[in-house]
């Protein structure tokens, strides 16, 4: 699993953006471009599974992007996430075993509400 924390800044008609620890840079005309670049830059450092991200305005010309690859699990920088099996990776996206270790549905028992109406006697009786 890897995650990568990207600083976007913009300037003027620019967007760029830097790997908050590491070297992954990249820049676009527009945030949602910038986004797509830097999960591509993100999924050809770390091919490991399903990808997951976050974008944050901070302000109107800075935010925070984060790419998670592989994992699988809920939290609270989840943006999208999709499961595929081997293909997935081919295509940008894909999930890597979330299926697979999502723990079994916990069996709900039906509780029967003891009712008023069943006192063991009747008013017309």
């Amino acid at each position: 699993m890897g995650v990568f924390t990207f600083v976007c800044r913009s300037s003027g008609d620019e967007w760029s953006a830097k790997q908050l620890s590491g070297d992954l840079e990249a820049s676009a005309s527009s945030s949602y471009e910038l986004q797509r670049r830097l999960v591509q830059a993100a999924v050809n450092a770390d091919t490991s599974g399903g990808v997951q991200s976050s974008f944050s305005l901070i302000t109107p010309s800075s935010a925070v992007f984060q790419v998670i690859i592989g994992g699988g699990g809920g939290g609270a920088f989840i943006g999208a996430a999709s499961a595929g099996g081997a293909a997935g990776s081919a295509g940008g996206g894909g999930g890597g075993g979330a299926a697979a270790e999502a723990p079994p549905a916990e069996e709900k028992k039906e509780e029967k509400e003891e009712s008023d109406d069943d006192m063991g006697f009747s008013l017309f009786d």
